[in-house]
């Protein structure tokens, strides 16, 4: 899954990017958008949405 993950963070910083000069924001937005995002692995379900069902069930 990591290697998946890798994949989609290079549609929007290719690699070779240094990311000491992306700044905290841009980081952030790109984490909303990935933890948003619904993925086949996870029955289409995002990863935020994976977590706060664990959390409910807990």
């Amino acid at each position: 899954m990591n290697e998946h993950t890798n994949g989609l963070i290079r549609r929007f910083y290719p690699k070779g990017t240094d990311f000491s000069q992306v700044s905290h924001r841009k980081m952030a937005e790109l984490e909303h958008i990935l933890n948003t995002r619904g993925r086949k692995s996870l029955g289409y379900h995002s990863p935020n949405e994976v977590f706060l069902t664990h959390l409910l069930v807990a």
